[in-house]
């Protein structure tokens, strides 16, 4: 019998139980298929420039390379997929988002005829709300930071015709898992993986397929120090929230980390760690110099964690995950052109 953990899929204290793992080979195998119809592999791909200034094998998953510009489609393609599977009476769905998680949700919904409400903070990037409402999602702006725009999705939630979606769910983690897939697959044996880490399932879904595979890399899951509560948590073992964050990675701007993959985190990974956000800008200009790719601050942060730990990767295989790469020109201009 599988072991069984008591966890939540929205982070409040309704926790019930979910066996582990999140999902099995062939729940992958049909998200693939879901993804396929929508989303061709990234390229998975060492730059010899990275690699030498690295001094180890780098791969870099290209998850910016998809239609919305980051891996958080894969994830709404799938959740919305299963969902009309279980739910075909739902019309509607409801979520916040800091931009990436609403932008796929926003794009699976218009595909599936769903009517899609999003959620986000004051201060979140103009072009990602634009991004949304061209797709037909209405956009509703509150509260100062991702947590209190998660608590007023809860309050919209009232219709059961609408589905409220949580920040973490295994259906998002299974359907973000198929870029691990493709980095697997791309790169062979790894040593180990830096992942960014948000509410958890591209680590989540990361962990869950190298498992699958039976391999032995390591998962390195990575935040900013302005939001340390995912460090916080897999340290303590516990669910860990702070009172604020500050950092200008917002992918990666959690308080209050989900209890479900946390519990993933906590049994899957080596270690989940910070870096400054001086270090995440010295990452973006390094990609920018040496893949020619842009990446938003929750993209690059992987890259700022294997920088920090060079010495202890070098001449060995690693991959980083490069989630995304949507940022206000005026961040991107002034990052890119900050060389101090």
């Amino acid at each position: 019998m599988r072991p069984v953990v008591r966890v939540s899929l929205t982070g409040q204290d309704d926790a019930v139980p979910h066996p582990a793992p999140l999902f099995n080979r062939d729940d992958l195998d049909s998200a693939i298929r879901i993804v396929r119809r929508h989303v061709t592999p990234t390229p998975t791909v060492r730059w010899p420039l990275l690699d030498a200034t690295v001094g180890a094998r780098v791969w870099v998953k290209h998850e910016n390379c998809t239609p919305t510009g980051a891996f958080k489609i894969r994830g709404g393609l799938v959740f919305v997929e299963r969902l009309r599977e279980r739910r075909p009476e739902v019309r509607g769905l409801v979520s916040a988002t800091v931009g990436n998680h609403g932008l796929s949700l926003s794009m699976a919904g218009r595909n599936a005829g769903l009517d899609v409400l999003i959620v986000v903070p004051e201060g979140s990037d103009p072009d990602r709300i634009a991004a949304m409402e061209a797709v037909g999602a209405t956009v509703i702006v509150h509260g100062p930071d991702f947590e209190a725009a998660r608590r007023h999705s809860l309050d919209l939630a009232t219709d059961d015709t609408r589905e409220l979606v949580p920040p973490f769910h295994p259906d998002l983690a299974l359907g973000v898992a198929t870029y691990a897939l493709e980095l697997f697959e791309a790169a062979g044996p790894l040593d180990a993986v830096f992942v960014p880490v948000g509410m958890g399932s591209g680590i989540c879904g990361l962990a869950t397929v190298r498992d699958l595979l039976g391999l032995e890399t390591r998962v390195i899951g990575v935040g900013a120090e302005g939001a340390p509560a995912q460090r916080l948590t897999f340290e303590a073992g516990r669910v860990v929230a702070t009172d604020r964050v500050d950092t200008f990675a917002a992918g990666v701007a959690v308080r209050q980390p989900d209890p479900m993959a946390s519990e993933v985190i906590r049994r899957a990974a080596e270690s989940v760690v910070t870096v400054p956000d001086a270090a995440t800008a010295d990452a973006i200009r390094l990609l920018w110099r040496t893949t020619h790719h842009l990446a938003e601050p929750a993209g690059a942060i992987a890259t700022a964690a294997l920088l920090a730990q060079r010495e202890r990767w070098r001449g060995r295989s690693v991959g980083v995950v490069l989630s995304g790469s949507i940022m206000e020109p005026e961040l991107a201009a002034t990052v890119l052109g900050d060389a101090s």
